[in-house]
């Protein structure tokens, strides 16, 4: 067996990063940039107020204070999106003019009062605060100047991204494509939800289960395939998820059993393995391999264990991470942060134990996690339940309350 750490490093040596396409504003959201975006004109472009309010010169203010008021004489109004010539505007002394968010605000104005300290009343404005030198004024450049790279290659676009992609004019951008994803399903015992049981039968939540999880990475060309427990009947599930996908990911059949055939089916279709096993609980049985095609491209196949907690750990643990590089991201490996227990564990040493858990902030800032209930591999109720998963380390046996322990978020969306 190897390390959880080993297994991850050598999936993630084998994914490769997809090819690029161009795809329009709309259909951008969790696609990753494959290019950078510049911004080809200074932003803010031009001059413009923060606040509704009145354009005034500094001096003309300075003793306005809510006791007593400054009044100025009311000279026009500039609105949003207006076109003016307001390079040729000159503010006259003792004058304000009007000036609404977003407008472009001329060159002689100082600052802009807001609204709230500010009222008109027979076409004079009453000032009740000073401002300062720019004030309330958003100065062209001061975010971005042009030439400068905004997002760079490797940014998922997410709805900020993608806000700033349109603000400096952008309709369309180059992303990674996302792969192909076949899901092979093995099991005489397997039903589907809404079906009747019959003894020893069970409904199948793997696939549906898989599904979602890839469809929160927004990957959307899945198919399933189906079969029964017979080498000839994984075999050509195999073969058609292999024709199909860039990626394939099994559940069940991966073990040592008698009707386990995963693995020789996979050995029969030229697929090469990578390793099989790991010192993990739950999923100790994972296997990895790649399969090279005529035209050099490489398919990476996961055969995940059957029990449905062991699926979905192992899936957020090493698929999720080759999915993500695959899709163009930089950071794909989970980051870990610490709790402490609210009250002790305890396992067998040997296995790194991916343990649900439920976090807890305390008052005093202290985060504590506690272990859920429902931990062996078939009890989703646990992993339901869960918002994090404890890195209970292979030599620990015990863990006692208060102890400090390594966790990482269960995000399946990233």
């Amino acid at each position: 067996m190897i390390t959880y750490h080993e297994a991850l490093h050598k999936v993630l040596e084998e994914a490769r990063v997809q090819s690029t396409t161009e795809l329009l504003l709309p259909e951008l959201l969790g696609y990753t940039l494959a290019e950078p975006v510049i911004a080809h004109f200074d932003l803010p472009s031009f001059d413009n107020s923060a606040v509704d309010g009145y354009g005034v010169h500094v001096q003309d203010i300075i003793k306005a204070t809510p006791e007593s008021s400054v009044q100025l004489k009311l000279d026009g109004e500039v609105r949003a999106g207006k076109v003016q010539d307001l390079e040729q505007y000159r503010l006259a002394p003792q004058t304000a003019i009007k000036i609404l968010t977003g407008a472009t605000v001329p060159p002689s104005v100082e600052a802009v009062v807001m609204r709230e300290f500010c009222e008109e009343r027979d076409g004079d404005v009453f000032i009740t605060q000073a401002v300062t030198a720019g004030e309330n004024i958003r100065r062209r450049g001061g975010e971005v100047h042009a030439g400068t790279t905004i997002l760079n290659t490797g940014t998922k676009i997410d709805p900020a991204v993608l806000a700033l992609i349109a603000t400096v004019g952008s309709d369309r951008a180059v992303v990674y494509r996302k792969p192909k994803v076949a899901i092979v399903v093995t099991g005489n015992e397997l039903v589907p939800p809404g079906g009747n049981l019959q003894a020893g039968q069970i409904f199948d939540s793997n696939s549906f289960a898989l599904e979602a999880a890839l469809g929160c990475l927004g990957i959307d060309q899945c198919k399933i395939f189906r079969a029964q427990d017979t080498l000839a009947e994984t075999s050509k599930a195999f073969k058609d998820a292999l024709a199909f996908a860039d990626v394939i990911i099994s559940s069940g059949g991966v073990s040592v059993g008698d009707h386990d055939y995963v693995k020789p089916a996979l050995e029969g279709l030229n697929v090469k393995t990578v390793f099989w096993r790991i010192a993990i609980k739950p999923g100790k049985p994972v296997y990895f391999g790649t399969h090279e095609t005529t035209d050099g491209a490489r398919k990476l196949v996961f055969g995940l264990p059957g029990n449905p907690v062991s699926v979905l750990i192992t899936y957020h643990q090493f698929v999720k991470p080759a999915l993500r590089k695959m899709m163009g991201e930089r950071e794909v490996r989970a980051p870990l942060f610490y709790a402490k227990l609210k009250s002790a564990i305890h396992k067998k040493a040997g296995r790194l134990d991916f343990m649900r858990g439920k976090l807890e902030a305390r008052p005093a800032g202290d985060l504590y996690v506690t272990a859920v209930k429902g931990q062996d591999s078939h009890m989703l109720t646990g992993l339901a339940a869960a918002d994090c998963l404890l890195h209970f380390a292979a030599d620990d046996e015990d863990m006692q309350a208060d102890a400090t322990i390594p966790f990482q978020f269960l995000d399946w969306f990233n």
